[in-house]
């Protein structure tokens, strides 16, 4: 065997061996190769998912995000309608309370006045009630020189009664004497004449009574104060009532008390309760004759 023909083995044998080695290497990169493609793919697949999966959820967050910037702008709008509403509720309120405060105002002036005539009324009610306490001491002190008057009258009566016994029996006596001294001086043709006495009679001085007629009204008792002992009427001077007048309170048949008016308006009037017999009440009857 030549030399070049063993060269050429040689050369052919290290030509196998690289190939062989360059084979094995391949087939060992083109496995790995391979597991990487896979690997790859698998990733790249999963990364598509993936990509996917955030497209998907990127698109649901923007319809969400779509819906949610629809609800708020319309709650926006409907807030900023409540707005609108509240700042003119507001304006309105402001102006009642306004409106009210002039009324509170008002209100506290009418008080302030009402107050001063409740006062006033108030002095006028303690002066008519004074003048009533007068009255009545007076009525009690005319009451009682009415009766030491009738007393003293009738004191006199019974002097009178006397007197005029006693003139009857010194009249029947002046007959009596009268009648014995014609009997002494018929005999002798005289007569006794009749003295004249030098002091004429006196008479009673009677006054002249006016003639007189009832006033007849009648009306009903519309409150009572018994504590004060007072009422009030349902007539007033349009009726002729007069301060003074004094009118009798009956309930059917009974008769319950007396008032004497002492303040009178147009349509009632107020008095004082006397001989209270029983309490009266609002809608009993009244009359100035019984």
């Amino acid at each position: 065997m030549s030399t070049l023909t063993k060269i050429l083995i040689v050369l052919l044998t290290i030509s196998s061996i690289f190939l062989c080695g360059i084979l094995v290497t391949y087939v060992a990169n083109a496995d790995n190769y391979r597991k990487q493609s896979e690997s790859l793919k698998t990733k790249l697949d999963a990364a598509v998912e993936e990509k996917k999966s955030a497209e998907k959820e990127l698109e649901e967050k923007k319809i969400k995000y779509q819906e949610n910037e629809t609800r708020l702008t319309g709650e926006i709008a409907s807030l900023t309608i409540k707005i609108a509403q509240l700042q003119t509720n507001l304006r309105n309120v402001e102006r009642e309370r306004a409106k009210l405060q002039e009324e509170v105002s008002t209100w506290v002036a009418v008080t302030a006045n009402f107050s001063e005539s409740t006062n006033t009324q108030k002095q006028l009610f303690e002066n008519t009630f004074a003048e009533l306490k007068r009255v009545k001491a007076e009525q009690i002190k005319e009451r009682k020189e009415l009766n030491d008057l009738t007393t003293s009258l009738e004191e006199k009566m019974a002097v009178i009664a006397m007197l005029d016994e006693k003139t009857k029996r010194l009249l029947e006596e002046k007959a009596e004497l009268q009648s014995r001294l014609d009997d002494y001086l018929q005999p002798i043709g005289k007569r006794a004449v009749e003295l004249v006495p030098v002091t004429p009679k006196k008479t009673i001085a009677r006054p002249a009574i006016p003639p007189t007629r009832d006033i007849e009204l009648k009306g009903l008792v519309t409150a009572v104060d018994l504590k004060n002992s007072m009422a009030s009427i349902s007539i007033g001077t349009a009726a002729g009532v007069k301060a003074g007048m004094k009118f009798y309170v009956t309930r059917g048949d009974e008769f319950i008390c007396n008032i004497l008016i002492i303040d009178v308006d147009a349509e009632e009037a107020v008095g004082v309760l006397e001989l209270i017999q029983q309490q009266p009440k609002a809608g009993d009857n009244i009359s100035t004759n019984l």
